[in-house]
């Protein structure tokens, strides 16, 4: 019998991570190194280990007696407040995971990253996994940075450890159990009229309960030293507004901007909604995020894996439905 350990098992995709474990690999050892609490601590059959993924000595701890581990530690935030923070939980536990497979002699891990190390850009391309890294669009945000940073931690344990890695990238996380609405957040934030112009950019949706699944078939059959986006649909941020407005039975935006003066709007209305009691909660990042094109093609992922989606309408229509509960 193996035993996996999977670290962020408290988080959105973690969470459905491990309920697909447990219906896909139910003989097996789910042990979870946590630091707070969730769903996935109160399931029965679930080992719950406390550490920190900053901490060397916590993981290797955690990682005694293990064959597999899915590395999906992490958190998510778009501007630049805590980049030190984003480089210790992203890079730092990258290489910790690392060490603590070389001091066990763990078979495999899944490391998750994210498609905004390599599929975004200025134009609505479709980018795959041969893309280069994407330094020149993200510089400024330091979530994607310190993802890129990560993976090109774990390709030096691939090469020159030899360790058995493979790298998945997930798109814009939608479906629900969003507990901390660290993927839906921007739903939520229409829902509430919280998006007034219709940005210009493009992004891939992909369903977490698809991602979840992605990520066990990468354990199964991906290729050592590999990466795999996993993505869904592409569509234009106007269309995934015009979708969601439809879905929610509200009125989308009809206004597009050039970002220069979406961005001048934003400072604005900053200064002007607490006059009336009220905040806008927008950030810049998020704003300049959506002028760029986030599309990417999951072809490879198919035909190695199998990996499959399900219709973006019915992920949208989930998504507005948890959301609203």
């Amino acid at each position: 019998m193996k035993t996996i350990l999977i670290t962020g098992a408290t988080g959105f995709l973690g969470t459905h991570l491990i309920s697909k474990l447990r219906s896909e690999e139910p003989e097996a050892r789910l042990r979870v190194m946590v630091r707070g609490t969730g769903p996935t601590t109160q399931m029965d059959g679930v080992e719950v280990v406390r550490g920190d993924i900053t901490k060397s000595a916590e993981v290797i701890a955690a990682a005694v007696g293990v064959d597999e581990i899915y590395h999906a530690a992490g958190f998510v935030e778009r501007q630049s407040l805590r980049p030190w923070r984003l480089y210790g939980a992203h890079v730092e536990g990258t290489r910790n995971v690392c060490e603590a497979m070389l001091a066990h002699g763990v078979k495999k891990a899944v490391f998750v990253s994210s498609s905004g190390t390599c599929a975004v850009g200025a134009d609505p391309v479709d980018r795959d996994e041969t893309a280069p890294f994407s330094q020149q669009v993200v510089w400024n945000w330091p979530y994607y940075l310190s993802k890129i940073y990560a993976e090109k931690l774990s390709e030096w344990y691939v090469q020159h450890r030899d360790l058995d890695i493979v790298q998945v990238n997930p798109t814009l996380l939608l479906g629900p159990g969003d507990e901390r609405r660290s993927s839906t957040g921007d739903v939520e934030l229409f829902l509430k009229g919280g998006i007034m112009v219709l940005p210009s950019g493009g992004l891939n949706i992909v369903d977490v309960r698809d991602a979840a699944m992605g990520l066990i078939l990468a354990m199964r059959k991906g290729r050592k030293g590999e990466r795999y986006l996993l993505g869904g649909a592409n569509m234009t941020f106007h269309e995934w507004i015009q979708r969601t407005a439809k879905i929610a039975g509200i009125s989308a935006p009809k206004l597009m901007l050039p970002l220069p003066l979406q961005l001048w709007g934003a400072r604005i209305m900053r200064r002007l909604l607490p006059l009336v009691g009220k905040r806008w909660e927008l950030d810049d990042a998020s704003i300049q995020m959506s002028a760029v094109y986030w599309y990417c093609s999951s072809k490879k992922a198919r035909d190695e894996l199998g990996f499959e989606t399900r219709d973006p309408q019915e992920t949208l229509t989930e998504t507005v439905a948890y959301l609203r509960t």
